[in-house]
C-alpha cells in the first residue's frame, strides 16, 4: 500500500464511521443525533485522523508510532465518553 492510499484510508474512516449513525437516524427513532452532534463528531474523528496521519509521517521509530497512535485513541475515546454520558462530570457532559 503507497504512503497516498494509506492517507486516503485514514481520511476516509470518519466519513465511514459517521454514516452508521446517519442511517441510525434516519431508520430508527432510538438514535436521536442533531446536526451540531455530527459536527462535533466529524470534527473529534477528522481531528484523530489528522493527529494519526501526522505521527504516521512524522515519527520514524515503530515503537513510539504505535505509543503515541494509541494515546491518541485513548484521548478521543475519553472525550467521546465524556460527551456522551459524561464519566468525569465536566461541565460540557451529557446525559
Amino acid at each position: 500500500m503507497t504512503q497516498k492510499q494509506k492517507t486516503r484510508t485514514i481520511y476516509s474512516l470518519p466519513p465511514a464511521l459517521l454514516s452508521i449513525p446517519l442511517v441510525g437516524n434516519l431508520i430508527s427513532k432510538e438514535v436521536n443525533w442533531s446536526a451540531s452532534d455530527f459536527l462535533i463528531a466529524g470534527a473529534l474523528l477528522f481531528t484523530t485522523a489528522f493527529l494519526i496521519n501526522l505521527v504516521r509521517t512524522r515519527i520514524k521509530k515503530r515503537y513510539q508510532r504505535i505509543l503515541i497512535s494509541v494515546f491518541i485513541l485513548l484521548a478521543l475515546a475519553l472525550i467521546w465518553l465524556e460527551l456522551a454520558v459524561g464519566i468525569f462530570g465536566s461541565p460540557f457532559a451529557g446525559n
